[in-house]
């Protein structure tokens, strides 16, 4: 009999991860039935989602509030799904809010199950004590920070720190002359998610005409998801920008993002990328007063990319809240394309960062490893 694994993400940057995995793990075994809750990557799998993900991707937490009960029917409706396909093994990826907790219920129908968590949440930042909780119903969490493993050792939860995806090498070479017309480029990352998009565009807008009315040489390159590249360019047509263009293939954008002089990133796991890349970066980030009121409170760290809370210090600036806006976005870039001495410093310390959470092999192959193994069990 076939071997069944059930996918859970709730975004595209789970979906993508999750895609990555799946892939090395078909290398191993392609004589897997899989069902999902994913989007346009698992979907090039040929991985059947039961519903859009976007019905599920809510930023902040009044948003999640507002939601509270479209949110507990999906969750509900994902645990009918799944017991109705009986899987082997659920593989649930980040999200943890939704993942976890639809885990968490089939888990107690049908412990046999096994449940493998791939992006750990974040309990060194806050929420320490949902660890003890994951030990009733998680039989095995994926690392992507060696330093998380003695938060679930502690429980004697099993895990294994597998390093971040977004570190591995792309290999492909695409020609992008098309797209950067001779022009240096810069990318723009606005976020996945259509809240933090209707938020970051407009910002990102007014920054480019800004840069314009300064500058000639450049051309800005919004990276999107597939599910949201229409209204970029349906919004972008509003503005006659000429220097502008949208990409959403993940091998185009590995391809800008290497020959991009410089990124404006939304604050979330695409930072690493960046730093992979070598390129020299800003963080952005705005949500509304009450839930960064309610953050403030919760989180227990000084800072919102991971690269600045590895080193305790600011490595890449961030501009939050109020600092998120066109003339600061503006004032920052131009400083980095003006002190060239000073992004090199900042590539060299984000390349001296990622090699403590870099894996042996790759993040990808280490997690498909341990699918591979419960597989077989």
């Amino acid at each position: 009999m076939k071997k069944k694994i059930f996918i859970i993400t709730g975004e595209a940057s789970g979906d993508k991860l999750a895609s990555t995995v799946i892939s090395k793990l078909n290398q191993y075994n392609d004589k897997i039935d899989y069902l999902s809750v994913g989007g346009s990557n698992l979907s090039k799998l040929g991985i059947k989602s039961i519903f859009d993900l976007k019905d599920i991707t809510y930023l902040g937490f009044t948003s999640v509030i507002l939601n509270i009960f479209k949110i507990k029917k999906k969750i509900d409706y994902t645990v009918n799904e799944i017991l109705k396909f009986d899987p082997d093994i659920i593989f649930s990826v980040d999200s943890p809010d939704f993942t976890l907790r639809v885990s968490e219920k089939v888990k107690r129908i049908k412990s046999n199950i096994k449940i493998i968590h791939y992006v750990a949440p974040q309990v060194w930042i806050w929420r320490k004590n949902r660890v003890k909780k994951f030990k009733k119903f998680v039989d095995h969490f994926l690392l992507l920070f060696d330093f998380e493993k003695k938060f679930f050792d502690k429980e004697n939860i099993k895990n294994t720190f597998v390093g971040h995806p977004l570190l591995e090498k792309n290999n492909s070479k695409i020609d992008i002359s098309n797209i950067s017309k001779g022009k240096k480029i810069i990318s723009l990352f606005p976020g996945s998610r259509l809240s933090e998009l209707k938020t970051l565009f407009p910002i990102l807008i007014d920054f480019v005409k800004l840069m314009n009315k300064k500058f000639n040489e450049y051309i800005f390159v919004f990276h999107s998801t597939d599910e949201n590249k229409d209204f970029i360019n349906r919004n972008l047509n509003n503005f006659h920008l000429e220097n502008t263009e949208v990409v959403s293939d993940k091998d185009i954008k590995s391809e800008i993002l290497l020959n991009s002089i410089f990124a404006v990133a939304k604050s979330g796991t695409v930072s690493l990328e960046i730093c992979n890349a070598k390129v020299p970066s800003i963080i952005i980030y705005k949500i509304n007063f009450i839930n960064f009121l309610i953050m403030k409170f919760l989180v227990k760290v000084n800072f919102a990319n991971i690269i600045n809370i590895i080193n305790n210090r600011e490595i890449i600036p961030e501009l939050l809240q109020n600092e998120c806006n066109s003339k600061e976005i503006f004032k920052s870039v131009k400083y980095f394309l003006k002190n060239p001495n000073f992004a090199k410093k900042q590539v060299e310390d984000c390349t001296s960062t990622l090699k403590q959470i870099r894996s042996k092999t790759s993040s990808s192959e280490e997690a498909a490893k341990i699918l591979s193994k419960y597989l077989v069990a």
